[in-house]
């Protein structure tokens, strides 16, 4: 079996997951295949989509951030702050998506020029990242943003819902919320990237082998740097869009977060190695561990079996890409 056939292998085994928790927890609770239910596990995937897009694109070449959980937390700060300091809201999100463009930058930075490994220069960016953030809000939730402001978390396209003779809604279709709709073009736009053009296949490339894209003209530098900075927009992002969707800005906010977006990457198919990994894979990664996560609550399961099993899962599908490599 070839390495193509080996991922395409791993990817196949995320979807038959996928669809096998589906199962299981469809016979745990009546509630969980309904429209309602469906819409609420897409919009709770979201976020580890966001980050794990831009972890895929950072582990293809071979690197590793930590830091986007603690970016995410700031970046929403930022535009929190923005927006209650009289700035309009698009202008408050678009601070906050540049202050995790600015932090992937400083961590593109550290790991190529700097030469730092990637572990240490985004672990220093993590403790950085969530410092600023306690520092710059007296680590205390900022909330009173307004209605405008919670629109795109909380927003729906296509919402179907009439007046009853209570005066209450009656929704007949909750609508898909644009946070959801984000994912897909986030998704389908870095795919295209990574599938059609040539800063995807130099970014295949440097995963595979630095020395020997370098030597093929490929700019190694700048294409990691890209990799490292589009990771801290998606963080940057995320944090704006959880914060839209919470109404409320907290310094403490995505807290693990990057082990999930990591997660999200490995189990559709992302090696750690380098080299290999899709966007579809991670997107269904990530609703692996929505469905998981989801399944368990309905079932009952206390939040601390939760993170058993979950990281168990993770742990099985690390080992797995590892007797991958070793073949």
């Amino acid at each position: 079996m070839n390495d193509k056939q080996k991922d395409l292998f791993q990817k196949f085994a995320a979807l038959a997951s996928l669809f096998g928790l589906t199962i299981v927890f469809a016979f745990v609770s009546d509630a969980f295949l309904t429209v309602g239910n469906g819409m609420t596990v897409a919009l709770q995937v979201t976020s580890i989509a966001y980050l794990g897009i831009g972890a895929t694109c950072v582990i293809i070449t071979g690197g590793i951030d930590l830091s986007v959980g603690a970016i995410l937390a700031l970046s929403g700060v930022v535009a929190a702050l923005a927006v209650k300091a009289g700035a309009p809201v698009p202008a408050g999100m678009l601070a906050g998506v540049l202050v995790g463009a600015l932090c992937g930058a400083v961590n593109g930075v550290a790991v190529t020029w700097l030469r730092l490994p990637p572990f240490i220069a985004t672990l220093g960016m993590m403790l950085v990242a969530r410092g600023v953030a306690l520092q710059i809000t007296d680590a205390k939730a900022i909330g009173g943003l307004g209605d405008s402001f919670a629109e795109i978390g909380n927003g729906s396209l296509w919402r179907v819902a009439t007046v009853g003779a209570d005066g209450f809604p009656d929704v007949s279709f909750p609508g898909i919320p644009y946070p959801v709709l984000l994912m897909v073009l986030l998704a389908v736009a870095v795919a295209v990237m990574l599938n059609r053009t040539t800063l995807g296949r130099h970014l295949y490339a440097i995963g595979s082998n630095s020395e020997a894209a370098r030597l093929s003209g490929v700019n190694v530098r700048g294409v990691t740097l890209f990799a490292y900075i589009l990771s801290g927009t998606l963080a940057g992002l995320t944090g704006c869009v959880l914060a839209s969707r919470l109404v409320t800005a907290q310094p403490s906010e995505g807290l693990m977060y990057e082990l999930d977006a990591i997660a999200a990457a490995v189990i559709g198919g992302t090696s750690l190695s380098g080299g290999v990994g899709t966007i579809s894979g991670t997107v269904i990664g990530a609703f692996v561990i929505g469905i998981l996560r989801n399944g368990l609550n309905m079932g009952g399961v206390s939040a601390f079996t939760q993170q058993i099993v979950i990281g168990l899962v993770i742990l099985l599908t690390v080992w797995i890409d590892q007797m991958r490599h070793r073949r």
